[in-house]
Parts: structure tokens; sequence; C-alpha cells
């Protein structure tokens, strides 16, 4: 009977959502899809400081932006629940609480490995990976990246930490913790460049004078939401949502606020 019910309640906000036209302004009624997507009474929204598509704050008004941020904000009121943020350093930390059940929502690269421990809608929007140079390197080009001496700062568990590992034979990966941590240690000479993906640098390259971020890129994120295991009737719900906040525009006005660069919408079907 619980899984009769919660059908139901999740084809009726499907419904609302398609019956509204795509407008942002459907709210579920039936508490059993608030209980299984938000089981504490919130919606528990993982994000961590410095990235566009997690969580920003402006220099001048301080308020606080970001595509997971703003969008886990915009589904909670759709699960007429109340939204509870959830801070860590890095991205590998909201990917272990998202894998522990401690976090609901979150948006992130969505790869085949994650996909083992974790749900996700369909993809929200792509965002190129490439590198950042801090001012007066002698570094123009990518190409001249994999060489002895070169150090490339990467996110402690993040994409970048396992697949440039991999490429880069002679070149020295370097760990952060954080992306305060690599602003600062790109600024005092730990490392020669950082890589991430491009929203992240254009955002770190505006508290680096001179800093500049490298053409092309050596891969993409396929940025989608993330939820526990577990949650699987929730998927039809989770994608209208994705195609909603597309086809509205609300999701490029959430990246613009966010400062978001580099990236690449997602095609709306």
């Amino acid at each position: 009977m619980m899984g009769l019910s919660l059908r139901a309640g999740f084809a009726a906000l499907a419904f609302a959502f398609l019956a509204g036209g795509g407008a942002l302004q459907a709210q579920s009624t039936d508490p059993a899809a608030g209980k299984a997507l938000a089981p504490s009474g919130h919606l528990r929204v993982g994000v961590y400081a410095g990235s566009p598509t997690s969580e920003v704050t402006d220099p001048e008004t301080k308020e606080k932006h970001g595509v997971t941020y703003d969008l886990g904000k915009e589904f909670a009121a759709r699960l007429n629940v109340p939204v509870e943020y959830v801070n860590f350093p890095r991205v590998a930390d909201v990917i272990d609480a998202i894998k522990d059940g401690k976090v609901d929502f979150t948006v992130t690269n969505a790869t085949p490995v994650r996909a083992k421990d974790i749900n996700f809608s369909k993809m929200l929007l792509m965002v190129e990976l490439g590198y950042l140079v801090p001012a007066n390197s002698p570094i123009a080009r990518p190409e001249q990246i994999d060489g002895p001496g070169i150090r490339i700062g990467v996110s402690k568990g993040g994409t970048s930490e396992r697949v440039l590992a991999e490429k880069y034979r002679n070149a020295k990966i370097i760990s952060t913790e954080s992306v305060p941590d690599a602003i600062n240690s790109l600024r005092d000479g730990v490392f020669d460049v950082y890589a991430t993906n491009k929203s992240i640098l254009f955002q770190m390259a505006r508290s680096l004078p001179g800093a500049r971020v490298l053409d092309g890129n050596w891969g993409a994120e396929h940025m989608a939401i993330a939820v526990p295991k577990g949650r699987e009737t929730a998927q039809g719900l989770l994608d209208n949502f994705v195609r909603d906040v597309q086809s509205s525009g609300r999701l490029q006005q959430i990246e613009t606020t966010a400062g978001l660069k580099g990236a690449v919408n997602a095609q709306k079907d």
C-alpha cells in the first residue's frame, strides 16, 4: 500500500508540472512524496563553497547562490518541506554524505563510478574541464603541462585527481582540500597549474589578478541531480524537475546569478 501511495504521489506531482506548462509553481501536497525524498522532514542539500555549480557568495550583497544552492531551495518548495543546507569543504565530502544518506540532494558530475553508489537525474548541464595558471606563467597551452617539474593542483577525491593522475605521467599531482586552499596554493606557488571544471576556474580567477583559464579542455563534466540509493521511485519526479527548470529558463537565470561560465546547457527533451 505504501508503494502505491508513493507512486500516486509522484504521478500527481509530475502531472502538476506538465499541467502548469513548465512554470515553477507546483507543490506536492502528498506527505509521502516529501517523506521519501526528505526523510528527516527537511531537504538536506549538500554544498561546498567556491563553485558556481554548488555555492558562491556575492562579494557585494553577501547573498549565496549557485546551481545546487538555488535548485535545492526550489526543489524543497516543490516537496513542501524546508530546505536545510549542509556545508562541506569539497565535493568528495558531499558525495560521501550522499552515499551515507546524510544528504538528500546535490548537483554534481554524474560519472559511472559515482552511479554505482548514488542515483542521478537526467543530465542538467555540461561544464568543460580546463586549467588555470597564475599571472606571468610561461604555460600558454595544455600541451606544455605534462613535463618534468610541472605541478598540477587538483581537488582531493575529485574527478581531476583520478583522471589526471592517469593522463599525465611526468607532471606531479598535488591534492588540495578545498577551493579556498587551491586559490592560496596557486597564489603562493605551491603548484603551477590548477585543473578542474571551468566554472570553478573562472570563479577562482576573480581572486587571482592576472590568472588565466587556458583555451581548450581535457573533457567535460555531465552535471545532474544526485540523491541517495533506495529512492528510485523519485526518478520521474527528478527528471521532470530538470526538464522544467531547463524549459522555463530558470536554470539559465540561476547560472547567470551565480556567475557560472564554461557551461553548455543539456538539450531539453
